[in-house]
C-alpha cells in the first residue's frame, strides 16, 4: 500500500479577458474546490500589429506592454472572481508572450485539467469553438473542458 498522498490538482485555464475566458476561470476555480486543487491562469500575448512588419520594438515598449498585459490578466481575474485575496483555492498567474495555443498547451503540460472558453478574442467570434480551443482539444496533454457561453445564466 502507498502511504503517499497524491499531489493536488493542478488545473490551468486560459484567460484572455473575455466573457468566455471569465466563465472558464469561474468553472476552473469551482472545480479546483472541489477536487482539493489549484488554478494556473494563463494569458497568452503577441505585440500588436501595429508593430509587424515595421521597426521592431524597444526593450521599454515591449516591457511596457508586458506589463499592460498582466494588468489585463489581473483585471480579468478580479471581474471573474471579485477582487483581492481569500479565493478559495490556490491561484497562480502567468502572462506569457507567444501564440495562445501553443502557450496553453506547454502550460497544461503535467496538469490534470485544461480548461478554456468556447472562444476568445479572435476574428471568428461566431463559430461555436475557437481556433485555440479546436487546437487544444486535439493537442493537449490531459482532458480538456470546453466552457461555452459566459457562465452568467441563471
Amino acid at each position: 500500500m502507498n502511504n503517499e498522498a497524491a499531489p493536488p490538482a493542478r488545473i490551468v485555464v486560459g484567460v484572455d479577458g473575455s466573457e468566455q475566458s471569465k466563465a472558464a476561470l469561474r468553472w476552473a476555480v469551482n472545480q479546483a474546490k472541489l477536487a482539493g486543487g489549484a488554478v494556473d491562469a494563463v494569458l497568452a500575448w503577441d505585440l500588436p500589429t501595429r508593430w509587424h512588419g515595421l521597426v521592431p520594438p524597444t526593450q521599454k515598449e515591449m516591457g511596457d506592454y508586458e506589463e499592460h498585459m498582466r494588468k489585463v490578466l489581473d483585471e480579468a481575474i478580479d471581474e471573474a472572481l471579485g477582487p483581492g485575496p481569500g479565493r478559495p483555492v490556490a491561484l497562480r498567474t502567468t502572462s506569457v508572450h507567444g501564440h495562445p495555443a501553443a502557450v496553453l498547451l506547454d502550460a497544461a503540460a503535467g496538469a490534470d485539467l485544461l480548461v478554456v472558453g468556447n472562444r476568445g478574442r479572435g476574428e471568428f467570434r461566431e463559430t461555436l469553438l475557437g481556433s485555440v480551443g479546436m487546437h487544444c482539444v486535439q493537442h493537449a496533454p490531459c482532458p480538456v473542458v470546453v466552457i461555452r457561453g459566459s457562465g452568467r445564466e441563471t
